[in-house]
């Protein structure tokens, strides 16, 4: 059985280009730091290996053989794929570049969020962010399964196979329409609210206000009327507008100003806002992220005003 014949390395190619460059094994070693010897060895290693002479030698130098000078341009875009692509991949691992996913819960029209966005986007210019709307369960369903590297979401229950941290607090907000007899107060008291009629939606988050206030008014010995609609958040608040009902929503969501409904906070209630992640998601773009998120967290008030 014949000699097996080992791999190139990246050094054999590294001390081949030097050479071939300085015209001297001597040069090459003492631009490179090492013994003449070494690049000797090794450009003998790589010439048995290949099995063609790459140098004529002499005694002022080396000078490449016609199979070295074709040699020469093959391994210099070798190394210099190498190269571009160590770069690349140090670029997001520091993330520099890459793409982070997120789920989102809430509006983007004012508070923690967009911030957030805001800061991350001036430190790292060319990583991607793309954002996906949906209910809690497919959020969490899609991190597990790594295709979506992070959601913002609400409660504080645990979601399974999941780290998550509390970033910040939103009160919850009733809509009604502005003609209502609560309009003219500041702020609301759940037994004001028990024998209202209700309206949500049936896309996100509408299960997760439907569940909120059957828990909430049930503490009061009230079974609440709720009626689904099959449309976006922002045509519930025209049904609420138009008397149809009244709804609830989140502190950041009063940014977006609908004409004849009022917001009005609920005493007390107070939403906990959460960053939901898959421990096993190793996206460095994901982790400044978080890194991020929660020194903000730590500089802002537990309330979104």
């Amino acid at each position: 059985m014949g000699k097996s014949i080992s791999p190139i390395e990246f050094r054999h190619l590294r001390y081949f280009l030097a050479a071939s460059e300085y015209g001297s094994f001597r040069k090459a070693a003492a631009a490179l730091a090492i013994q003449e010897s070494t690049i000797s060895r090794r450009v003998r290693d790589l010439e048995d290996r290949i099995g063609v002479s790459l140098f004529h030698r002499h005694s002022g130098g080396v000078r490449l053989t016609e199979a070295g000078e074709r040699y020469f341009r093959h391994a210099q875009r070798i190394l210099r794929h190498v190269r571009d692509s160590s770069k690349a991949a140090a670029t997001v691992g520091r993330s520099e570049e890459g793409r982070v996913r997120i789920g989102i819960y809430s509006s983007l029209a004012s508070g923690f969020i967009p911030r957030l966005l805001r800061a991350y986007d001036r430190q790292h210019t060319k990583v991607q962010i793309e954002l996906v709307d949906g209910n809690p369960a497919e959020h969490v369903a899609a991190i597990n399964q790594l295709q979506l590297d992070v959601a913002f979401l609400t409660g504080t229950r645990g979601w399974p196979g999941c780290d998550a941290a509390q970033l910040w607090s939103e009160r919850v907000i009733a809509v009604l329409p502005d003609s209502h007899v609560l309009a003219g107060k500041g702020e609301l008291q759940w037994h004001e609210l028990a024998d209202e009629h209700f309206i949500v939606s049936e896309v996100a988050p509408g299960q997760e206000i439907h569940d909120y206030l059957v828990q909430r008014l049930a503490d009061l010995g009230h079974h609440p009327e709720i009626q689904p609609h099959h449309v976006s958040r922002d045509n519930l608040l025209s049904l609420v507008a138009l008397g149809r009902g009244l709804t609830l929503t989140s502190e950041a969501m009063t940014a977006a100003q609908f004409p004849g409904i009022c917001y009005r906070p609920i005493a007390g209630e107070i939403l906990p806002f959460n960053a939901v992640w898959s421990p096993n998601n190793d996206n460095p773009a994901l982790r400044r992220l978080l890194s991020i998120a929660k020194s903000m967290a730590r500089a802002s008030p537990p309330i979104n005003d």
